[in-house]
């Protein structure tokens, strides 16, 4: 498969810091590569010597074919960046930022207000078009920010944490605006904190910390590696919660963690069969569930299981199998 972004081998200093330390990285077309890890991890200097902002001082990075170093220009056509933060002119409308944008790059007038106008339309701006950005909510400015890296209709585009400091509800709204971006074919490096967004929106997630990949994969074969599930289940009468314990304990061969006030009794399992052998042994003794599942390890758990440490967002439980109610 070509690979739209490829690095082999980055390193780069910054005085006694080593912000990457012999970084590997590959994405394909139309793919999201999810760069996971905390802040000083190195996810954004990667992101800089890809996007031909920052030499690196050993390895060599390629996007679509040509050296960010040594035809950085070639590159520049090929990219869209949208940082931490939002880059606009507040002063401006949405049209005027998007227009300014096309103008840069040799836009004729009438193709680049095409343009703006296409993009805030698809990004649900176009009620808000005429006025300031700097009337504009958070969630907005970014999904203008996105927009204007999109006016060139570029094959790689960076998100370098485009989320931080968004509401759920903000969030969401760019998320869905990336998969927009991700079905159009263009392929999407996003570096993230949120272990839910790389989740979420990653086909292949690189954790990076202390400025290395430490582990590569999907996120489903990123779960795996912990090998584990957890058996998760409560009787809807509390007051078999103690027998209900001594079930799980027979069938696991662990000893259950039992969750006082919800009666969640809770053991580490490998093998998926026990559930059925739950659903069994339950019913044999007349034991109605209010809960039964098999939950997968979370990215968080990932994480902390690879570095000894968590990123900066706790993250909800993933169920693979719940029952609510009887069975």
């Amino acid at each position: 498969m070509e690979q739209l972004i490829r690095a082999e081998g980055l390193r780069k200093r910054f005085g006694t810091t080593q912000a990457l330390d012999g970084v590997d990285l590959e994405a394909g077309p139309g793919m999201v590569l999810g760069v996971l890890g905390p802040n000083g991890a190195g996810k954004t200097t990667a992101v800089r010597v890809l996007a031909t902002l920052l030499r690196p001082d050993a390895g060599r990075a390629e996007v679509c074919g040509y050296d960010v170093v040594k035809v950085a220009a070639r590159v520049r056509a090929m990219i869209g960046l949208t940082g931490q933060y939002a880059s606009l002119d507040e002063v401006l409308t949405g049209t005027e930022n998007l227009i300014m944008i096309g103008r840069l790059l040799d836009f004729g007038r009438a193709r680049a207000r095409s343009r703006a106008a296409e993009l805030l339309d698809r990004f649900g701006l176009a009620d808000v078009a005429g006025r300031a950005v700097k009337t504009y909510s958070g969630g907005m400015r970014r999904r203008l920010d996105l927009a204007a890296s999109l006016v060139g209709r570029p094959r790689v585009i960076y998100l370098d944490e485009p989320t931080t400091g968004l509401d759920p509800h903000a969030r969401n709204q760019v998320w869905d605006t990336v998969r927009e971006v991700v079905s159009d074919g263009a392929t999407v490096l996003l570096t993230t904190q949120y272990l839910e967004e790389a989740d979420a929106l990653a086909d292949r997630i690189a954790v990076f910390d202390h400025g290395r990949v430490i582990a590569e994969g999907t996120p489903a074969e990123l779960k795996s590696r912990i090998g584990r599930r957890t058996l998760a289940v409560r009787a809807a009468d509390e007051h078999r919660t103690d027998q209900l314990a001594a079930i799980v304990a027979d069938v696991t061969g662990e000893r259950p963690a039992v969750h006082g006030p919800t009666g969640l009794v809770t053991a580490p399992v490998t093998d998926a069969a026990v559930l059925a052998e739950m659903v069994r042994r339950m019913d044999a003794v007349a034991i109605v569930p209010a809960e039964l599942g098999l939950r997968v390890p979370s990215l968080d758990e990932v994480f902390l299981t690879l570095t000894g440490h968590r990123t900066t967002e706790e993250t909800v439980p993933t169920t693979e199998f719940v029952h609510e109610g009887s069975l």
